[in-house]
C-alpha cells in the first residue's frame, strides 16, 4: 500500500515568505481589516454573520455535490419542504450546527485540537447522508481519494495506525501558532488536515471549517466572517491540483499564493457585500416611510425580515409582538410595493422572502 504520511508542521526547510508573498499576506491582511470596519458599521452585526454563515455552509456542502440554494436552507429551517433533496439540505443544516459549535467550544476556552474537530465532525454527520460513518471519530480503517481501491487511488492517506501521531503533530503546530500570521497557520493547516484525511466522510468540509475556526480563534477578525470555500468553489480544479503539488513536490509557497490571494478577494468581495447590503436597507427603510400604513408596524416587520429573510406570518407575529392581522395586513402592503415576495401561491401558510437581499447573498451561492 502506498499511503502517503505527511511530515510535521511547519515544512522544512523554512518557508520563504518574503518578495511577493509577503505582499500577498500584507494585501490579506489589509483586506480582512477592512471587512472587520465596514462589518462594525452594520446596523446589527449578528444579522450579518447569521446570513454569512449559512452562505458558506452552502459553498462548502456545494463542492461536495449537493444542489441546495439559500432559499432551500432557509425555507429548510421555517419547516418548509425544500425545493431539493432533503437529504442535501439537511446536510448543509449539519454544516450550519457544526460551524456554530465549534466557535461556541473555542469561545468557551476549548483549544484548537483533535477533540474540537471530532465534535465538530460529530455535528456535521449527525444527521443525514453519511450518519453511518462513524461521526465524532476518527476512522480506524484505511481511506483513499479516486479509484476503487488503494492501489489504483489518486492518493492514499496514511494508515490508521500512525493517524493518532499526525493529529498530535497538527494540534502542536496549532498550538505554537503565535510564531506565524494566522492566515499562514491556517494555509498550512488546511493542507495538512486534508493530507491527514483523519475521517470516513466530511474530510473536505471540516478541513475548510478549520480554517474559519483558526482565523476566528486567532482573532484576525471581531465576527467569523472570513469563508474561502467560494474562492475553492470558483477554482475546484486549481485547488485539488494546489493540495497535490504540495504533497508531491512541497511546493507549499504556490498554495500560499493562492490561498492568501483567495483571502484577499473574498474578504474584499464581503466588504462590497456589506456595503451593497447597509445601501438596501437604507433604501428600503426610506420606501417604508414614504408609505401610508403604519410606520411603525412597518419598522417592526422589515426588521424581522432583516434578520430571517425568508419568514412567515406565525414567525413574524412572534418576532415582531404584533398581533396576526397586524403583520398580514402590513406584509401585504409591503408585498405590493415590491420589497417582500411571497413564495407558495397559497392563500394559508405563505411564506415571503426579502428578495433583493436574499438575491445579493446568493451570489456566488447558486448550485453547481
Amino acid at each position: 500500500m502506498r499511503a502517503f504520511v505527511p511530515s510535521p508542521l511547519p515544512p522544512q526547510p523554512p518557508l520563504d515568505i518574503s518578495g511577493p508573498l509577503q505582499h500577498r499576506l500584507e494585501q490579506a491582511v489589509v483586506a480582512c481589516g477592512r471587512l472587520d470596519g465596514v462589518a462594525a458599521l452594520l446596523p446589527e452585526p449578528d444579522l450579518f454573520l447569521y446570513a454569512y454563515v449559512r452562505r458558506e455552509a452552502l459553498l462548502s456542502s456545494q463542492i461536495e455535490g449537493t444542489q441546495s440554494s439559500l432559499s432551500d436552507l432557509l425555507l429548510f429551517e421555517l419547516d418548509e419542504l425544500p425545493g431539493v433533496p432533503f437529504d442535501d439540505v439537511v446536510e448543509v443544516s449539519c454544516y450550519v450546527a457544526a460551524l456554530e459549535h465549534g466557535l461556541a467550544r473555542l469561545r468557551e476556552g476549548m483549544p484548537l485540537s483533535g477533540r474540537l474537530l471530532r465534535e465538530v465532525h460529530g455535528k456535521l454527520l449527525e444527521r443525514g447522508r453519511g450518519a453511518d460513518k462513524q461521526p465524532g471519530e476518527f476512522r480506524r480503517t484505511q481511506n483513499w481519494i479516486g479509484g476503487t481501491r488503494p492501489a489504483n487511488a489518486h492518493f492514499v492517506p496514511p494508515p490508521p495506525d500512525v493517524l493518532p501521531q499526525c493529529i498530535r503533530e497538527l494540534e502542536n503546530f496549532l498550538h505554537a501558532r503565535e510564531k506565524q500570521p494566522a492566515l499562514i497557520v491556517a494555509a498550512l493547516a488546511h493542507v495538512q488536515f486534508e493530507t491527514i484525511h483523519p475521517f470516513l466522510d466530511g474530510n473536505g468540509r471540516v478541513g475548510r471549517l478549520l480554517i474559519s475556526l483558526i482565523l476566528h480563534d486567532a482573532g484576525l477578525l471581531r465576527q467569523p466572517l472570513l469563508y474561502l470555500s467560494l474562492h475553492f468553489k470558483k477554482h475546484r480544479a486549481e485547488y485539488y491540483r494546489q493540495l497535490d503539488q504540495v504533497r508531491q513536490n512541497g511546493d507549499w509557497e504556490a498554495w500560499l499564493d493562492f490561498f492568501l490571494e483567495g483571502a484577499m478577494l473574498t474578504a474584499n468581495a464581503a466588504v462590497d457585500t456589506a456595503l451593497r447590503l447597509l445601501k438596501l436597507f437604507r433604501e428600503d427603510e426610506a420606501r417604508l416611510k414614504s408609505g401610508k400604513r403604519s410606520h411603525q408596524s412597518m419598522q417592526k416587520v422589515f426588521d424581522a425580515m432583516r434578520s430571517r429573510p425568508i419568514s412567515n406570518i406565525r414567525q413574524l407575529t412572534a418576532r415582531t409582538g404584533l398581533s396576526f392581522a397586524t403583520v398580514a395586513k402590513t406584509v401585504d402592503a409591503m408585498v405590493s410595493i415590491g420589497l417582500l415576495r411571497e413564495l407558495t401561491g397559497n392563500r394559508r401558510g405563505r411564506v415571503f422572502a426579502y428578495q433583493r437581499y436574499v438575491e445579493i447573498l446568493n451570489e456566488g451561492a447558486e448550485p453547481l
